[in-house]
């Protein structure tokens, strides 16, 4: 289901204008699927511990998520300051949701949020015109 609606949103994003969004819905809802990506690494070497992301979850997330949101584990690797690769675990949660400004606004605070309060250089935020039948 959930790759579903992400090839959905990805074929939105290929179509011409909203015009053409609507139709390839087909009665499922507009949406706009955000995928926001959260290093578990800390700058001190340690590691954010699973209580910390859960609790940043259930306070920081699902209050303005009620509706549900899905979260994955993953390893990401991005390049450091020195231009070496740098893996590290990651979360990712997906949130499928109406596409207003104050959804957009509500991703782009807990993205600083969770960047000032464990430290991060950067927290990814992913955002795709998608259609959701639920």
């Amino acid at each position: 289901m959930i790759r579903r609606i992400l090839l959905t949103g990805l074929l939105t994003l290929g179509a011409a204008g909203p015009a053409c969004a609507d139709a390839l819905c087909d009665g499922a809802r507009p949406t706009l699927s955000a995928q926001l990506l959260f290093g578990l690494s800390r700058p001190d070497g340690g590691l954010i511990p699973q209580r910390a992301f859960d609790r940043f979850l259930a306070e920081r997330i699902t209050p303005r998520f009620p509706d549900g949101l899905t979260v994955f584990s993953g390893r990401g690797q991005w390049r450091g300051p020195d231009g070496r690769r740098v893996h590290e675990a990651a979360r990712i949660v997906l949130i499928v949701t109406g596409a207003t400004p104050e959804a957009v606004a509500a991703l782009r605070s807990i993205q600083e949020e969770y960047r000032e309060h464990f430290a991060q250089g950067a927290v990814g935020l992913v955002l795709q015109r998608s259609c959701a039948l639920f």
